[in-house]
């Protein structure tokens, strides 16, 4: 296996797949060289086959539901699972949350409120996600930031979240991203 933060290439008897994942399917697989299992999904076109791949069946499905969404093709469903996790995407939805998904790279005012009218109801059947208002809530922009460096590093998520969380209730490093992160990294190890 090959990886780079848009694409693996995955060896299988012989014959190297080239596969686009996004940033949560990235971290979550091994070194380079070791053994990976994707889910895949496979797009055809008049004038390409492209192979997308993720790490868990449940980012794959919510990849093929942004795809029957008019306006979002495969390279702009995987942005959108690259710049908001699998997790926070269908809360966001589900809360008919505007503001969170504009933040994502590509999706503009328009089409996040397409993406929550056309998704909003059919999210139910996403097993391994709990509803909206039952959801963990959010640990803050700061926190969640320094989170998301925590996995870039390297560090499983429930791992970093636990570090996160432990560290956030120091109520003096709160809201500054260094010195959470430094506490963060404490806690981790």
């Amino acid at each position: 296996m090959y990886k780079i933060p848009s694409y693996v290439v995955i060896d299988c008897g012989g014959v190297g797949y080239e596969l686009l994942i996004s940033v949560a399917t990235y971290t979550e697989l091994g070194e380079v060289g070791a053994e990976a299992r994707l889910h895949v999904h496979t797009h055809v076109r008049e004038d390409a086959l492209q192979l997308f791949g993720f790490y868990e069946v449940t980012e794959k499905r919510l990849f093929e539901k942004l795809l029957t969404i008019s306006g979002i093709g495969p390279k702009l469903a995987i942005t959108v699972l690259s710049g908001i996790n699998a997790e926070r995407l269908v809360g966001a939805i589900r809360a008919g949350d505007h503001a969170t998904l504009t933040k994502i790279p590509g999706i503009g005012k328009k089409t996040a409120e397409r993406v929550v009218l056309e998704l909003k109801d059919k999210l139910d059947d996403m097993a391994g996600f709990v509803p909206a208002g039952d959801a963990r809530p959010s640990l803050g922009a700061v926190a969640e930031d320094v989170l998301s460096a925590l996995v870039n590093l390297g560090y499983a998520r429930p791992v970093a979240r636990k570090a996160v969380e432990a560290a956030v209730k120091d109520a003096s490093v709160a809201g500054d991203f260094e010195r959470l992160f430094r506490a963060a990294m404490s806690a981790v190890r």
